[in-house]
Parts: structure tokens; sequence; C-alpha cells
């Protein structure tokens, strides 16, 4: 499957300046089959090490601080030949400080000529590995747009693409929302998009989202305590019940009764740093930087894929379609995972006369932009134009099922295209 990662890596590959690259995202969104299959296409040879629990491969790189010690050790322990420009040096699972200890090394040299990757997974390590002799690159679940790469329909991407720029019908419109519902109701997880693809039965792609699940589970079970450990497993299969309020604001009394916000702050933490959720913050103002208008106790949170939403929720295709109520909350939850894969940090926007605004974000170029899921059971709410008004904001989107348009200077994008969004504004 292509990714576009690829393109990032050959980039990378021809960099003069490259440093030891550190990729890094969820497990099973496909980090290492991409790297290796990058290594495979690109090099001569690959080098590949599991640093989980190979101690010893970390005994190797805590003693050694050269270039050629470090070099000539890995090359007797995986018995291969490690040549300049020619090898690619792939590390996975790297937990340990100790390995990005001993690669700050390559980066104080004036060119890289040893090409080495490392890839880890629990988001929370790049506090400890940050440093500025390693590049970091981040890796999500297929996007869309690789999605109708997948399925053969590179040629659509180009017409919403157009669409989006010009602001003008897409003559495609209601394939690409077939396209797009086939594709939520799958997800962004690398085994379920092929198995999609190949036809593969409900039950089999079930089997898929309960090993992520699972897989997601062990590492919540990382946490220091047992109290912790447990309070995070509650608040991760708590979020499908959340999302099915009418108000989707986190509520710690669905957990258990009695429950309280300091009880369960770590555990949160750790989920929407990890990647495992997505927080997104309540802010009654819209000034710059967003993040200083934040109500830290009023959050919602989105799953990281909405296949596995569709599967927690036990969703039937036929459910999906029919039911606008559920519809709107897998669209909700994707348009969370959309803006975290384009950058963004999230936010929505509620004032006290309870008016809300589904997302908020802040763009590159310093501007707020108010992003507002159209609900067809909210035909006539208002909240977008309140909350333009109060705050003199004169640009929004609403993004909804139907084509492009434009309406008081608003402008309407269909779902689908929200991979569109960092082009132009």
């Amino acid at each position: 499957m292509e990714r576009k990662i690829n393109a990032f890596l050959n980039r990378w590959k021809r960099d003069p300046e490259k440093k030891v690259l550190v990729v890094y995202g969820n497990k099973q969104v496909g980090k290492t089959y991409s790297v290796l299959k990058f290594g495979e296409k690109e090099y001569k040879n690959v080098v590949y090490f599991n640093a989980d629990n190979n101690i010893e491969l970390l005994n190797t790189l805590k003693k050694e601080n050269t270039v050629d010690k470090i070099i000539m050790h890995l090359s007797l322990l995986s018995n291969e030949s490690i040549l300049t420009n020619d090898t690619l040096v792939v590390i996975d699972n790297v937990n340990d400080l100790e390995i990005i200890n001993a690669m700050k090394v390559f980066g104080k040299t004036q060119e890289l000529n040893y090409h080495i990757i490392l890839i880890t997974s629990l988001r929370e390590n790049l506090k400890k590995f940050k440093c500025e002799e390693l590049q970091f690159k981040p890796m999500n679940g297929v996007d869309f747009e690789e999605y109708l790469v997948a399925i053969n329909n590179k040629q659509l991407i180009d017409f919403i693409k157009t669409a989006f720029k010009n602001n003008t019908p897409m003559p495609f419109h209601s394939v690409a929302m077939d396209y797009y519902d086939d594709y939520l109701m799958t997800g962004g997880l690398p085994e379920a998009v092929e198995m999609s693809i190949n036809n593969q039965n409900k039950l089999l792609l079930n089997t898929v989202y309960n090993k992520v699940s699972d897989t997601y589970k062990k590492e919540i079970s990382t946490l220091d305590t047992l109290i912790d450990i447990t309070r995070g497993l509650e608040v991760y299969d708590s979020i499908p019940y959340q999302l099915q309020k009418q108000n989707r604001k986190f509520q710690y009394g669905l957990i258990k009764a009695g429950s309280r916000s300091k009880d369960y702050e770590k555990s949160i933490n750790f989920l929407h740093t990890n990647g495992f959720a997505y927080k997104c913050y309540k802010v009654s103002d819209a000034q710059i930087p967003l993040s200083g208008c934040k109500d830290p106790e009023s959050f919602k949170m989105y799953l990281n894929d909405t296949g596995l939403l569709f599967s927690r929720m036990h969703l039937t295709k036929n459910k999906f379609l029919t039911d606008i109520n559920i519809k709107n909350i897998i669209y909700e939850n994707s348009i969370a995972i959309s803006l975290i894969n384009l950058g963004y940090n999230l936010y929505y926007y509620q004032s006290e006369g309870k008016a809300e605004v589904s997302f908020v974000i802040q763009t590159r170029n310093g501007k707020i932009l108010p992003i507002e899921l159209v609900d067809k059971n909210l035909s006539k709410s208002k909240s977008l134009t309140l909350f333009m008004n109060k705050t003199g904001i004169k640009e929004a989107i609403r993004v909804t099922d139907e084509n492009f348009s434009m309406k008081k200077g608003v402008k309407y994008i269909p779902i689908y295209a929200l991979f569109c969004l960092n082009e132009g504004i």
C-alpha cells in the first residue's frame, strides 16, 4: 500500500544534512512495514534490530560512544555488513534512552553517511528522546487520500483538490461520499484496509480491531500503578458511550458514580499523549493562542480510528447509513482524526448560552478558523453565526455530506475533502 511517508523517506535519504530519523506513531499503523519496504527498494541491504527486550543490543549501545565502534558492533550483532550510504539500519520498538544517547553521536558528524531509522510507538517517549541531533516524523493511520490510492481511485483525489481550491461542485460527489462512508466503517488500520479491499467479511475485520484494542490495553498497562492502569482502561472503554450522549463533553460520572477529575487525570493524559484517544478542549473565546483560551476541565474525547469506534459501538452498515445521530458521531470523530493528522490541536467552542461550534483551530498563518459539522437534526442552528459575530472572525468552514458551495461567506466542504484543509487556509 502506498503511504505518504514514502515520499518523506525518499527526501530524507537524499538530504545531505539528514539526521538519524525517529518514526513514531501508534502500533499497527504501518511504521515498520513502510520503513522496511522503503529499505528494500532504496538500499542494497537492510539491517533490522528489534530493541524490545534485546539486552545484547542495549548493552552494546550503552558502552560505545563513537560512530565506528557502534557500527562495528551492530555489524557483529546482525552478522551483516553495514555500508556507508548503501545500508539502512532500522531499530524497532525503541523505548530506552540509552539507544537514543548512542544515536546522538551520529548527529555530531559533518555528514551522515550511515542511514539509521528508529521506530517507537509510545509518544510519551518523545519527551525524553527530544534532542537536536535527531529528526522526528509522525505516522498515523491510513487517511482518505491514501485510501483512494489503495483502491485505485487516484484520479478522484485530483477532482476533490480542484473543487476545494476553486470552491466548485465536485462532479463525482456521490461516488466520493460512498467511498468515504466505506472508509469510515473500515478505519485507517492498514490491515483492516487491506481486508476491506479484498472483501473480507466483517468477522475477520473485528479480529483486527480486537487485536489493536488489546495492544492498546497492553500499553496502558505500562502506567505506574495498578489503580492508574484500571482507570486508564475504564476511560478507554467509556469513550464510545461518552460520544453517544447529546452533550459529548467527557463526564467522569459516566465511568462510575462518584468519579472525580483528579482521580483520572493521569490516565486520561496518558491516552491523549500516546494517541490512543484525542482530547478536544472547550474554549469560550477565540484569541491567539487558542491554548490560552482552553478550559482544562471541559473536554471531549475521540478514538483514534473510526473503524475501532464502529466496532466498539457494535454498529452495522445499515445502522450507520440510516441513523443520522450515529452518522454524526462517526463523522465528528473522523473530523477530529483528520485535524490531528494535519497537525492541529483540537478545540471546540461553547458559549454561556450553550451555542456550540464543533471544532476551532489555529491555522499555520495564525488565523482562528471555526469548523462546524452540519447536523441535519439542527438545520437552523445559529451557533456558528453567533460565534463569528461575537469574535469578529470572517472565515469559517461547514463540513457536510453535500457538495462544495459558498453561502454567506462560509465555505461548505464535503467531509471527504478534509485532507485538503491545509491548502489555502
